[in-house]
């Protein structure tokens, strides 16, 4: 049997929304989002037996986080709606724009957020406040990178034509995991930033 003949009577894997990949992309996600819930648990319950204010030197600037919601948010938006672009014209050098777009912006989160961490008036080990804001928001940082090396992939793969009217599923899994990655952010932000200011 030829190998075309192969390839049409055993598939790899299958395509769109029940693809091996998409169901491998949700259940990565699903697994990270339960770290998050396992963290922004851990900040409470700290919270919770702290005697005194918590945040102990009080709620944290909004100057460099909130403007690190709005790049982040603006990203995906960048993303989104490029991928829904490239989807109706297959146009590569706008789809290469989008991506190089994203992947400046998620950049400039990350160089921000780097700068908040050396504005703190307190390191890792100055108490418990300090090490579950710096692992609640270095955890985030960590996969605000590694959605930085899938979009970087993603870049070269565009360059190099590897996507076309066919085959752009894996555009969409990054997508999925860089909206992800802002979804969260907006968790983070909700519970170390604007929390605090309601007790």
């Amino acid at each position: 049997m030829s190998e075309a003949a192969h390839s049409a009577v055993l598939p790899v894997g299958g395509a769109g929304a029940v693809s091996t990949a998409w169901w491998g992309m949700v259940c990565l996600i699903a697994t990270e989002a339960i770290l998050f819930v396992y963290l922004i648990f851990s900040y409470a319950y700290l919270g919770s037996q702290q005697n005194g204010p918590w945040p102990p030197s009080g709620p944290p600037s909004l100057t460099l986080a909130g403007s690190n919601t709005v790049i982040l948010i603006g990203s995906s938006l960048v993303l989104g709606w490029g991928l829904r672009m490239f989807k109706r014209s297959h146009n590569s050098r706008n789809l290469t724009l989008v991506l190089l777009a994203t992947i400046v912006l998620g950049s400039v989160f990350v160089t921000i957020q780097g700068f908040e961490w050396a504005a703190k008036p307190f390191v890792f080990s100055t108490n418990a406040y300090s090490s579950i804001f710096f692992i609640l928001t270095g955890v985030h940082m960590a996969h605000v990178a590694v959605g930085l090396l899938m979009l970087a992939a993603l870049l070269a793969w565009t360059v190099m034509g590897r996507f076309n009217q066919g085959h752009h599923e894996h555009l969409a899994l990054g997508a999925l995991y860089w909206h992800f990655v802002d979804v969260v952010w907006l968790a983070v932000f909700t519970t170390a930033y604007l929390v605090p200011r309601l007790q």
